[in-house]
């Protein structure tokens, strides 16, 4: 079981910065690669990697959980956790195994098949949205819809990140996707904050304008929520 490993730059305890469980205290275990490279990424790159099996690292969660907790959760977090399915598979069998961890995976949405591979160990998804006026990357309509069929099996909810240079185009779609899966699916609007000079902030019109286009779209459950841990300035 434990011959599978998984890059991890990062275990601690902290709160949950975004969503709809914001404010949740976490352990949050943050996976090293990623499949996108998101113009508004601020995840450091350099940090140094450790590589974990799946009895090695639910140790460290239950230690961090014995000194720390309780905690809401387990957030599954990167990085992108999908690229590591196959640990995950392994990894969350024991967890469940252990005083029933709650897992929350964090995820960018556009690996379908890799979620479809472990979504009956996986108890909350929060799916990004990863809108290409936003990232600067190409569209992801296809996968996404895919991912959110599959992910609709357990709690989820959906968030975008939108910038200054995010169109109406982009949230008129992604609110489509959710009202084909179901309109009740949260879809929260994350403001980027700068990450390199000259980075512009969301302007608060462009932000209710967003809004009332899901308001006319008939989703029930649209939201603007910044990221807290970054005004907060913690983890």
């Amino acid at each position: 079981m434990d011959n599978v490993k998984a890059e991890i730059t990062e275990i601690f305890s902290s709160i949950q910065g975004e969503g709809i469980f914001l404010g949740a205290k976490q352990i949050f275990i943050r996976f090293k690669k990623c499949n996108l490279n998101c113009l508004f990424c601020d995840e450091p790159r350099n940090l140094d990697v450790k590589e974990y099996g799946s009895l090695e690292l639910v140790k460290e969660v239950k230690a961090i959980e014995a000194s720390k907790g309780p905690h809401h959760s387990v957030s599954l977090t990167g990085g992108e956790p999908l690229l590591y399915w196959d640990f995950l598979k392994a990894f969350l069998k024991v967890l469940k195994n252990n005083r029933n961890f709650k897992s929350y995976l964090e995820t960018n949405g556009t690996l379908p098949h890799e979620l479809e591979n472990i979504i009956d160990l996986v108890d909350i998804v929060a799916m990004d949205f990863k809108l290409p006026s936003s990232t600067g990357e190409r569209a992801y309509w296809h996968e996404h819809a895919d991912f959110l069929k599959i992910a609709s099996k357990k709690k989820v909810f959906v968030k975008a990140v939108v910038t200054s240079a995010t169109d109406k185009e982009d949230i008129e779609k992604a609110i489509q996707l959710i009202k084909r899966s179901c309109k009740d699916i949260p879809f929260i609007l994350q403001p980027a904050s700068p990450v390199k000079p000259g980075d512009r902030h969301v302007d608060h019109e462009k932000l209710m304008g967003f809004l009332e286009i899901g308001s006319r779209s008939d989703v029930n459950n649209m939201r603007v929520i910044p990221q807290i841990h970054k005004i907060l300035k913690v983890k």
